[in-house]
């Protein structure tokens, strides 16, 4: 199903609305994702939570590749897909955004209430303890630990590390608190969603009218079951991506689409 921009906003019109966005809606702002047009072309396996648990080495491989990569992963800015959201909910319009992302740029365009479904690299928590700290405190005691690694030149990849295979001799920081392994403050493959964060997003969606999907494939189901929970109740369900999707059979309206060319007009529309 293909609609236009038209049918989105008579959709939408009159309603609230309940967001929920996917990598596709950064891809906009430079970070790359796992199932998109472009990067699915080439395979790359994400970081396995029991993997990184149970392995130093994995952990050893992750943090250098991060040291290089989160630089250019932190400085990004909101796309115009972003800031559009944030009006929407200025507006009075959008109830909330839940948001599979990590990057914090829902935040950085100015929405106030993101539920983070897989969490965010902007913290660091660790394992002994479950102690949150700040990831640009840690990224500077990595990099006071591992001088000239980030001179190194290196590819930015979906984590938020970088496509670097050469991490001999790199030193991983551990907890200041305990002396633990400390990991991003976000939801690998393999591992749940908790409870709280999941009851949060479902409040977003309970909230509106419809629900809007922006720049997901909806291929995990941390996502999807929002998808698949508006659907059973016949909540009308908007989705906004590039490619198809794994609610497409439930979507009232489809655009195959650019978040950042489809919802400063959807915007513009809804207010005038």
């Amino acid at each position: 199903m293909t609609t236009n921009v038209d049918d989105l906003v008579a959709l939408l019109r009159g309603r609230r609305v309940g967001v929920l966005t996917g990598a596709g809606i950064s891809t906009e702002s430079g970070i790359p994702d796992y199932r998109g047009p472009e990067t699915r072309r080439r395979a790359r396996n994400p970081i396995q939570w029991r993997e990184f648990v149970t392995s130093e080495a994995a952990r050893r491989r992750y943090w250098a590749r991060a040291l290089v990569g989160w630089s250019r992963f932190a400085n990004k800015a909101p796309a115009a897909g972003h800031l559009a959201l944030a009006e929407l909910e200025r507006s009075g319009i959008a109830t909330g955004v839940v948001t599979q992302n990590v990057d914090r740029l829902h935040h950085a365009a100015g929405n106030a209430r993101v539920v983070e479904l897989h969490g965010t690299l902007y913290e660091v928590i660790c394992l002994a303890c479950g102690d949150v700290t700040s990831r640009e405190a840690f990224q500077a005691e990595l990099a006071r630990r591992n001088p000239g690694w980030l001179e190194r030149t290196a590819a930015v990849a979906p984590d938020g590390d970088a496509e670097l295979d050469d991490v001999t001799g790199f030193d991983v920081a551990p907890c200041a608190r305990c002396g633990g392994p400390l990991k991003p403050h976000v939801v690998f493959f393999g591992e749940g969603v908790p409870k709280p964060r999941v009851d949060a997003a479902w409040a977003i969606v309970d909230e509106a009218d419809v629900l809007l999907v922006v720049g997901s494939s909806l291929a995990v189901f941390s996502g999807y079951r929002f998808v698949r929970g508006a659907a059973k109740r016949g909540q009308p369900i908007a989705i906004v991506n590039l490619g198809e999707t794994r609610g497409d059979p439930h979507a009232t309206t489809k655009l195959d689409a650019r978040a950042g060319d489809v919802l400063p007009r959807l915007v513009d529309a809804l207010r005038a």
